[in-house]
């Protein structure tokens, strides 16, 4: 016997990454099968195509579209916005499928209220040019996210919580936090100069919902955050906007990783590059 899908209107994830080592993607297939939203936003940075190269791509990361497949299939409406990990897709805007749509951005009328939606690496060059993601590479995290799996699984032996090193770096940059600041200030400034009700980003890996004012007025700003560091979704019900943060069980954290084989593979496909 089946148990009882959450009915949301609507759903909104950034930042998945598939066919990167950082994803989450049985967390994700795990909130995907828990949920039955009449629209799903996939906003930006689903498929990691840049970094396609690394010829990985497991059956879980595989599970997670056909997942989204199937709901759309069963009803969804599911829109797929463009983000610079899969800017590829993008010479093939518009494009309307049955229930599912490619786009670059859209606006949705949810209880008369506009909510603009769109991943936001449009923002990247009026800001700076000092983006901590960029400037790791993605080499560079993959190995930090390498790291940080092998202290959590050392600390989940102890009973003590997992710990991020991506956000702890993130976090003590300055100029990684004045990115940040100023991505959701020009965000925010367009959308109340446009009359949007509602801005919701992705891109940034940082989670929020925060009413902001200026001289021209207010609007709400929502961040989708992303699933590699936050596993958080935002989730549109009863007129009001919430922050759906995904918990993983320190249990299942030493069962996934205990024989280290991302880590071996990862560690191989690095030393191949070195030597070429």
């Amino acid at each position: 016997m089946g148990f009882k899908k959450r009915k949301v209107e609507v759903v909104v994830i950034s930042d998945v990454h598939l066919g990167t080592f950082g994803c989450h993607a049985k967390e994700l297939l795990s909130y995907l099968s828990s949920i039955k939203p009449k629209i799903l936003v996939l906003n930006g940075d689903i498929v990691d195509i840049w970094q396609f190269r690394k010829s990985y791509f497991p059956q879980s990361h595989l599970k997670v579209l056909k997942k989204i497949i199937s709901m759309s299939s069963k009803g969804t409406k599911v829109y797929y916005l463009t983000g610079n990990h899969d800017e590829l897709l993008r010479k093939f805007t518009d494009i309307h499928l049955g229930n599912f749509s490619l786009l670059n951005k859209l606006v949705l009328n949810l209880d008369d209220k506009k909510a603009w939606i769109f991943h936001g690496d449009v923002f990247d060059a009026s800001i700076n040019h000092a983006k901590w993601l960029a400037k790791l590479g993605g080499w560079g995290y993959d190995m930090l996210i390498l790291v940080n799996r092998f202290i959590n699984w050392v600390l989940t032996r102890f009973n003590k919580e997992p710990y991020s090193l991506s956000k702890k770096i993130k976090n003590s940059v300055k100029s990684a936090v004045k990115f940040i600041t100023n991505f959701e200030n020009v965000c925010t400034d367009l959308a109340i100069e446009n009359g949007y009700d509602y801005v919701i980003c992705g891109h940034i890996h940082e989670p929020k919902i925060e009413k902001i004012t200026n001289k021209k007025g207010s609007t709400l700003y929502l961040n989708s955050g992303d699933w590699i560091e936050n596993l958080t979704a935002l989730e549109y019900n009863n007129k009001k906007w919430r922050l759906y943060e995904h918990k993983v069980e320190a249990q299942n954290v030493i069962d996934e990783e205990v024989d280290f084989d991302y880590e071996n593979k990862l560690i191989e496909q690095f030393m191949e590059i070195i030597k070429n």
